[in-house]
């Protein structure tokens, strides 16, 4: 799993403790979807889903920090046991370093994908910045590492399973599906 990762990568993976996701980009595919009654319809990839379950197992928190506020969010992020959950806020940099107030955790322990510029700040402060396939250019060159998947399409479970990788779990969370 880890054979294609840089090294650096894999050493800043070891230290999260936490990692933050953004959504429409990531968790999604970015579209936004609206029926003709005004509903908001979002597609969830259900693997990620259980890569954020597996890292849970494993003891590294997973939280969220998006610039917008969807009720399909908070129903998904209660289905996973996801905490934080910090919506509507586009200046995410500054909610990072709320969150970091109430938390006893350290930037290098923090690892965040993200896709847009919003996301940029945040990126280049944690121990692990990292973007999906199809992140914005101005994340890719500043992030540490961009997955092989595209957000909404695998990118959150690649993540978790590198982390997991990286810190040596991920043989015993296999075994319990064995």
């Amino acid at each position: 799993m880890t054979d294609k990762v840089p090294s650096s990568v894999i050493k800043a993976a070891k230290k999260i403790k936490l990692l933050l996701l953004d959504v429409d980009g990531v968790l999604t595919d970015g579209r936004l979807y609206y029926g003709n009654n005004g509903e908001e319809m979002k597609a969830f990839n259900i693997q990620d889903g259980l890569g954020i379950k597996l890292l849970q197992r494993a003891e590294v928190q997973v939280g969220i920090i998006t610039g917008r506020v969807s009720t399909l969010l908070e129903r998904r992020a209660t289905e996973l046991g996801i905490h934080p959950v910090v919506q509507g806020r586009e200046d995410k940099l500054t909610a990072l370093q709320e969150l970091m107030q109430t938390m006893d955790i350290n930037l290098d322990e923090i690892a965040f994908v993200g896709d847009d510029l919003p996301d940029l700040a945040v990126i280049r402060r944690v121990g692990l910045g990292i973007t999906p396939a199809n992140g914005n250019s101005a994340l890719s060159s500043q992030a540490h590492w961009q997955t092989s998947k595209r957000g909404g399409d695998g990118a959150v479970r690649e993540v978790a399973e590198m982390i997991l990788c990286a810190q040596n779990k991920l043989p015993t969370i296999l075994a319990a599906y064995q």
